[in-house]
């Protein structure tokens, strides 16, 4: 038989992770991660968190084996320590959603009321080759260059409004962002249709298609 005290510190082990994810911040640091690397400043200021519990939260992740850093001069970045915390990420989000109803409430006050019809990777993957569709990415311009769908053209949400001359109008837009829970791409959809353009959004975004080992772009530094 087993011995009872190693398999207690072995489910302690596992169990590190659990504790490090248990955390809505520290899950959005995770969600931000896996869009490209960050410095702990960029990510307390998209976050909205002072910079001294961003890095607190950041070394439980990385204490957890979930996040990896590098150091350039004073400054240290952070990644994903494999694209395989992202996919767990997924699945914890799935889950989530699978067994709590309040997460569903929480998604749909958060994306607000979606009136297209979203459009699916393979729907997208036809379009794009058939050249029925403009793929815009509505991330920050740094998202984009770190990673982004082939002939996607960026124009970040804050910046769409003032950029839809760049848009023909005859061509219909599909805009992207984050991930199936990313807001952008929905207010980026309601703008485009407000301003009487044929408009859609990918139906989740970048991190799902990373998963799908579909192709990606960046834009050399």
């Amino acid at each position: 038989m087993g011995d009872p005290g190693r398999k207690a510190a072995l489910f302690d082990h596992l169990a590190r992770v659990g504790k490090a994810l248990g955390s809505g911040k520290r899950l959005q640091l995770l969600d931000l991660l896996a869009q490209g690397e960050r410095t702990v400043d960029a990510l307390a200021q998209t976050c909205g968190l002072g910079t001294t519990t961003t890095s607190a939260h950041l070394q439980t992740l990385k204490r957890a084996g979930l996040v990896a850093t590098r150091r350039e001069g004073t400054r240290i970045h952070y990644r994903l320590a494999g694209m395989d915390v992202a996919e767990a990420c997924v699945r914890l989000r799935d889950l989530a959603a699978a067994h709590l109803p309040d997460v569903a409430a929480a998604r749909d006050a958060y994306l607000g009321p979606d009136g297209a019809e979203a459009v699916t990777r393979d729907e997208l993957l036809r379009r794009v080759a058939s050249g029925a569709v403009t793929v815009v990415d509505v991330r920050p311009a740094e998202e984009y260059a770190a990673g982004h769908i082939p002939a996607a053209i960026s124009i970040p949400l804050a910046e769409l409004a003032d950029r839809l001359g760049e848009l023909s109008a005859d061509v219909e837009v599909v805009a992207y962002c984050r991930g199936a829970y990313c807001v952008f791409s929905h207010d980026a959809v309601r703008l485009l249709a407000a301003h009487g353009r044929r408009a859609r959004r990918l139906a989740d975004g970048m991190l799902e298609w990373r998963l799908a080992d579909l192709p990606v772009e960046t834009v050399a530094g």
